[in-house]
């Protein structure tokens, strides 16, 4: 038998980058991919040039220069002698805590809004929807603007809360003994600890020991709990019975967090009248709580939109058939309909925590000095880096919302239906 011979292989030619389909589509990603990249050597050039035209440079080097500036509002020591740099890690810190605390309360609102809304009740059904209907459709910056004139129009400035030497009643009275909401802050109790822990240096700024020990306390609760259910389900696997759980996860997520705010002497400093002024508590500036709560109420609206698409995307049998095995309503929303809508909640409601905390930068309107107010305002506007101070705002929020949409999909992945 005659063995007939390979084909010889054709040799590359230089047409066969563009007619070829094996290296046509490479060839057009790597052409673009040069000409993006020579598009942003021409504006990172044309930059140098226009700075090097006004007599300025590119650096960051003014991040180190005294700041001048005070800020009321602020998770860090800090003074007006204190650098750029320094003020810009306060800013963050504000920005931070308005995003975390806002997110917290929009989904808390987001979700209570969106189950009423499906409710039965005509009356609470109807109150619902004009909620999210009014908070919806009307801008978010003139909600922050009228809750702050609330809070500095329609409240009582803080010698209102004295007793009247005559009488001996106030004017106005702390709602439960403990907050006070003036027209210039509100003042609410202040967490201490009797046995402290001290602080540890970070360099940049000092972190509590005793909240430490606090957040530890409770992941390692969370940790145990989770191996404690992952027990019971092997048992429950193996015997078809599964052991109660509920006491343990009682002692674990709360027993064990409580345990150590006890053995650090946690208690709570109350607000007391002194002069003109409360001390001892914490005086939240009226800037903060308008914009927290604007940002809950309007973000929350959204939310609830989220929650009630997608309590209604799950089949009505699912409800049916737990009603059928004896499930009260309230029961059957928590067991059976919304761990199953939370894999189409989730997605969207990643987008919603991003628009808040990017929405958070509209606290220059009420005078808050978050990241906007410090790195984007009061320092742009005293060093004349716009430049440098917008890239690394850019930048900063770039990270922070990659951050919290990580995250968000992590846990994403930890609902959606795995596949057997």
């Amino acid at each position: 038998m005659a063995n007939v011979p390979d084909a010889p292989k054709e040799s590359f030619r230089l047409s066969m980058l563009l007619y070829d389909t094996r290296y046509r589509s490479l060839t057009i990603q790597v052409f673009v991919f040069m000409l993006f990249m020579a598009g942003a050597a021409w504006l990172v050039d044309n930059t140098i040039r226009n700075l090097a035209a006004l007599g300025k440079d590119f650096n960051f080097g003014f991040l180190w220069n005294r700041a001048g500036y005070d800020i009321s509002q602020r998770l860090v020591e800090y003074t007006n002698d204190s650098s750029h740099g320094r003020a810009m890690l306060v800013g963050l810190l504000n920005t931070l805590l308005v995003a975390f605390l806002g997110c917290l309360a929009a989904t808390v609102i987001g979700v209570l809004v969106g189950v009423l809304r499906l409710s039965k009740n005509w009356l609470v059904g109807r109150l619902m929807t004009a909620y999210v209907e009014l908070f919806r459709n009307i801008p978010l910056l003139l909600w922050i603007i009228l809750i702050y004139a609330v809070f500095t129009e329609a409240t009582p400035a803080p010698n209102a809360f004295r007793p009247n030497p005559e009488t001996g009643i106030a004017s106005q009275s702390m709602f439960l003994d403990a907050i006070a909401v003036t027209n210039r802050y509100t003042a609410v109790p202040n967490p201490v600890f009797s046995r402290e822990l001290g602080w540890l240096n970070l360099g940049l700024f000092y972190v509590n020991l005793d909240v430490i020990a606090v957040i530890a306390a409770a992941v390692l609760g969370w940790w145990l709990n989770r191996m404690v259910k992952a027990r019971a389900t092997r048992i429950q696997n193996a015997t078809g019975i599964r052991p109660a759980t509920w006491w343990s996860s009682l002692l674990l997520l709360v027993g064990l967090p409580v345990a150590v705010l006890l053995g650090l002497g946690f208690h709570l400093e109350y607000p007391g009248l002194k002069g003109f002024n409360f001390v001892g508590g914490i005086n939240v500036s009226n800037s903060f709580m308008a914009l927290w709560l604007a940002l809950s109420l309007y973000t929350g609206a959204f939310i609830a939109e989220i929650v009630r698409a997608g309590i209604m995307a799950i089949s009505r049998g699912q409800s049916e058939a737990a009603f059928a095995l004896g499930l009260r309503p309230g029961r059957t929303m928590s067991l059976v309909i919304l761990p199953q809508a939370l894999r189409v909640i989730i997605p969207p409601l990643i987008s919603q925590y991003l628009n808040l905390t990017k929405n958070s930068s509209l606290a220059i309107a009420v005078g808050y000095l978050d990241l906007r107010g410090t790195l984007g305002g009061i320092t742009l506007n005293q060093t004349g880096r716009e430049l440098e101070c917008v890239l690394l705002m850019m930048l900063i929020y770039l990270t922070i919302s990659l951050l919290i949409s990580g995250a968000m999909n992590v846990y994403n992945a930890s609902v959606k239906l795995k596949e057997r």
